[in-house]
C-alpha cells in the first residue's frame, strides 16, 4: 500500500489532479476577493456556482458547444451578481442573509429547471467534456509536463487570472477605486468615486467568475450535472478568501491546498485504504478549517466589509 502511494505514477497523478480540482475553487475565490475588496460579502457564490454548472451543462447539451456553455454560465453568474448587488447595495439588506437566500434560491431553481428540461431519468444526461490541452513541447517534459502542461484550457485561464487580478486590483485606477470603496466608502464618495457603481461592478464580476467555476465542474471535471454538485466549494472559496488575506496570488496557493486535499482523498480511496470513505471525504474540509484557524487571527479584511453604504450617512 505504501509503495503504491510513493510510486511515481501515484504522485504524478496526484499533482495533475491537484491543479485540475483547484480550478473551480480558484475561479470562485478570485471572484469573491473582487467582491469583498469592494466591501460586499457574497455568501451566494455557492448557489451561483451551482447555477453556472446547471445552465452551462444544459446549454452545452442543447447546442453541442462547450464554450457556449461557459458563456451561458458567465451570463447567469452576472444575473445572480446583479441580484446580489441590488439586494445589498441598493436595498441595503444584510449581506449574509442575502447571500444565503441566493443559495437557497439557486438550489431550488437548479433542481426545478433541470428536471423540467430533462425529466426524471435513471441515468443522468451526459456530454463529452473538455479535452485537456497539451502545450506543445512543454507537455512532453517528464513529470513537470504531465502535471502542469496537460490541463484543461479553463485551468490555464484560472491560473493566469490570478496575476491578472492582482494587476487589476493594485495597478489600475478602477482597482484603486474598488479598494477605496471597500476601505472607506465615505472618503471615496467625497473624492468623486461612485460607490454604488463600483460595488455593483465588483459583485457582478465576482459572480461571473463563480459561474465559470461552476461550469468547470459540469463541463470539464465531470461530464454531467448533479444536484448540489458544488458540494460546498463556494463556502470553501469564501474561507480561502480569508486564508489568502484578500490577495489573488495567495488565492492561487490556497486553491492548490484544497485541490490537493480533494485529489488526495480520491486517490487514497482508489488504492484501497481500508477506512470508511466518509473519512476520506472529510479531508479537504478539515484541512481547510485547520488552515483557516491558523491565519484567521492575523487576517485583516477591508474595513467596510459587510457595512452597507448610504450617501450622507457616516
Amino acid at each position: 500500500m505504501i509503495e503504491k502511494i510513493l510510486s511515481a505514477s501515484f504522485l504524478i497523478g496526484l499533482g495533475a489532479a491537484t491543479i485540475r480540482m483547484a480550478t473551480p475553487i480558484l475561479f470562485a475565490t478570485i471572484g469573491e476577493i473582487i467582491s469583498e475588496r469592494s466591501g460586499v460579502l457574497n455568501l451566494g457564490i455557492e448557489g451561483t456556482m451551482l447555477m453556472g454548472a446547471m445552465v452551462g451543462f444544459v446549454t452545452a447539451f442543447k447546442t453541442g458547444s462547450l464554450w457556449l456553455g461557459v458563456l451561458a454560465a458567465l451570463i447567469v453568474g452576472a444575473l445572480f451578481g446583479l441580484l446580489m448587488a441590488f439586494l445589498t447595495v441598493t436595498l441595503r439588506t444584510r449581506q449574509e442573509i442575502s447571500g444565503l437566500s441566493i443559495n437557497l434560491l439557486s438550489s431550488g431553481l437548479s433542481f426545478f429547471f433541470f428536471r423540467a428540461i430533462f425529466g426524471v431519468m435513471d441515468v443522468p444526461p451526459h456530454i463529452k467534456p473538455f479535452d485537456p490541452l497539451y502545450i506543445p513541447v512543454l507537455s512532453e517534459i517528464p513529470v513537470i509536463g504531465e502535471i502542469f502542461f496537460q490541463q484543461y484550457t479553463l485551468t490555464y485561464i484560472a491560473i493566469i487570472l490570478a496575476p491578472l487580478t492582482y494587476v487589476f486590483l493594485f495597478k489600475t485606477n478602477f482597482g484603486l477605486k474598488i479598494r477605496a470603496v471597500g476601505e472607506n466608502p465615505v472618503s471615496a464618495d467625497t473624492v468623486g468615486v461612485n460607490v454604488y457603481l463600483v460595488r455593483y461592478v465588483s459583485v457582478i464580476l465576482g459572480a461571473m467568475l463563480a459561474g465559470v467555476g461552476g461550469a468547470f465542474l459540469s463541463l470539464a471535471q465531470f461530464n454531467m450535472f448533479l444536484d448540489e454538485m458544488t458540494a460546498g466549494r463556494g463556502f470553501i472559496a469564501i474561507a480561502l478568501t480569508i486564508f489568502s488575506n484578500w490577495h489573488p496570488i495567495n488565492a492561487l496557493w490556497g486553491s492548490f491546498l484544497f485541490g490537493g486535499a480533494d485529489a488526495l482523498q480520491l486517490r487514497l480511496q482508489a488504492v484501497g485504504f481500508k477506512i470508511p470513505y466518509q473519512l476520506f471525504l472529510m479531508i479537504p474540509y478539515v484541512l481547510t478549517i485547520i488552515a483557516l484557524l491558523g491565519v484567521s487571527k492575523r487576517a485583516k479584511g477591508p474595513a467596510a466589509l459587510i457595512i452597507p453604504y448610504k450617501r450622507g450617512e457616516r
